[in-house]
């Protein structure tokens, strides 16, 4: 049953990935099949974290091949963190697009392939399939950048493409550089020949490794392709490229520096607080002189990053767990924020400050939570700096979202440009969803906390 349970949200997408492709997704009850068969894959990754999270990971071998010969799937509750808030931003995201109407016959399709290669990536236990699923996702994603065909949506699917796989061939090179240096391609079997592997040795790969999961997730100095990509994307593939397909970052920063590679990610700490330090800091003076509320979200993606990364320098129990957290509100805020700036009407504007209070970590919203664990991490650490600093980058947080909402949502005739009332709808369900996190966090913290402990306890 727990085999079955684990298999079943990878094999859900692919199935309806292979159907789709041969429909058109223009019609409407194309899109409602996708709709319904990511929402069956959404309710499997639900189930399967109850499952981890009670009785700890799960791990099956597919096709029933020896362990180490056939393709490894591993559910821990790091995985199933990432996977849960990934697969539901790209279903809220898909059902966005098909209540305003889809304009592409392959939009269904890609975002089904999407979904299938990230949770192929969250619960492979394979650094070789990790890279598979890597691609798959990554696929999907430049065909997504390029959708409506708009000429500035072409040029930033090649700029995403260009760019993107420059970071996988890094990571390419990174994955064969482990495997001459361990012997395995099991992420559990490297984590404990690796530790037994002179630094020296081994420095280097973890640095490709960092770097290519940097270009992923958009970190300074790493970010230069981020903003026109954003800018370019249309808002439901925006919100998905923000804030499910980022997670392939943050999680493989979290997977192969915390749990592959501790040792290394140790001797690099004070090189991840800078990077972190200075992401926190450009991406919200950026964000702050910029007018295009697309330009700004997406520099503010920046900057939120950075919280993630300085969460993984301070590392231990505590910094772990911020990292977690911060990085499922964030892909929550992410995509409230990105369909909302889409659409307009009565009380969108009220949807819209929910998830900029979010970002700044006002309560009571899910990113004061977040919010909440930097500082316990920060304090954990003892460093009145990184206090300061994360204080700091949510007053900046502060100015550029009250920007926005006053040239976007305050100064506008809401009447006049009012969207759809389906997709409005939709957006109040986020931003509900949103504050209920804050009003309720024990599920976010034990999932935070559960993540951590996977981390800490190693292979």
């Amino acid at each position: 049953m727990d085999s079955t349970l684990l298999a079943l949200p990878v094999l859900i997408p692919w199935v309806l990935a292979a159907a789709l492709a041969l429909l058109d997704g223009r019609r409407p009850y194309v899109g409602w099949i996708a709709v319904a068969g990511l929402g069956a894959g959404f309710t499997c990754v639900l189930g399967l974290t109850f499952l981890v999270i009670r009785g700890g990971p799960v791990e099956t071998v597919a096709g029933g091949w020896p362990e180490g010969v056939g393709i490894t799937l591993r559910a821990d509750a790091l995985g199933v963190a990432f996977a849960v808030v990934s697969i539901g931003v790209i279903l809220a995201s898909l059902v966005y697009e098909v209540l305003g109407g889809v304009r592409s016959r392959t939009f269904p399709a890609l975002v089904a392939f999407m979904a299938a290669g990230l949770t192929g990536l969250f619960l492979t236990g394979d650094a070789f399939n990790f890279y598979v699923f890597f691609e798959i996702s990554m696929t999907a994603a430049y065909a997504l950048t390029g959708y409506r065909e708009k000429d500035y949506q072409v040029r930033a699917a090649f700029i995403f493409a260009v760019i993107n796989l420059l970071g996988s061939v890094i990571f390419l090179i990174g994955v064969a550089a482990l495997y001459h240096v361990t012997g395995s391609l099991d992420m559990e079997v490297i984590a404990e020949r690796a530790s037994r592997v002179q630094p020296s040795s081994i420095i280097s790969i973890a640095t490709a490794v960092f770097v290519a999961f940097s270009l992923k997730l958009g970190l300074f100095p790493f970010h230069f392709w981020l903003p026109a990509v954003y800018v370019g994307s249309h808002p439901p593939v925006a919100a998905i490229l923000s804030g499910a397909l980022a997670n392939i970052g943050g999680y493989g920063l979290l997977r192969f520096g915390a749990d592959v590679l501790p040792r290394e990610l140790e001797l690099g700490t004070v090189a991840v607080l800078i990077l972190g330090t200075a992401s926190i800091i450009y991406g919200a003076l950026q964000a702050i002189s910029r007018h295009e509320t697309a330009e700004v979200l997406a520099y503010s993606a920046i900057g939120q990053a950075g919280y993630i990364l300085l969460a993984l320098g301070i590392g231990g129990p505590v910094g772990y767990a911020a990292a977690v957290v911060y990085a499922v509100v964030n892909s929550m805020n992410k995509a409230l924020l990105f369909l909302a700036a889409g659409t307009r009407g009565p009380l969108v504007g009220a949807a819209f400050a929910v998830g900029a209070f979010s970002v700044v970590g006002v309560p009571p919203v899910a990113g004061f939570v977040g919010k909440l664990a930097m500082f316990r991490a920060s304090v954990e650490a003892g460093s009145v700096a990184l206090t300061a600093l994360i204080f700091f980058g949510g007053a900046l947080s502060f100015v550029y979202v009250f920007q926005i909402y006053q040239r976007v949502f305050w100064a506008s005739d809401e009447k006049e440009k009012a969207g759809p009332l389906p997709t409005r709808v939709l957006v109040l369900l986020l931003a509900g969803l949103v504050l209920a996190a804050g009003l309720w966090p024990e599920p976010l913290l034990v999932l935070g906390e559960a993540a951590a402990r996977v981390l800490e306890d190693g292979p």
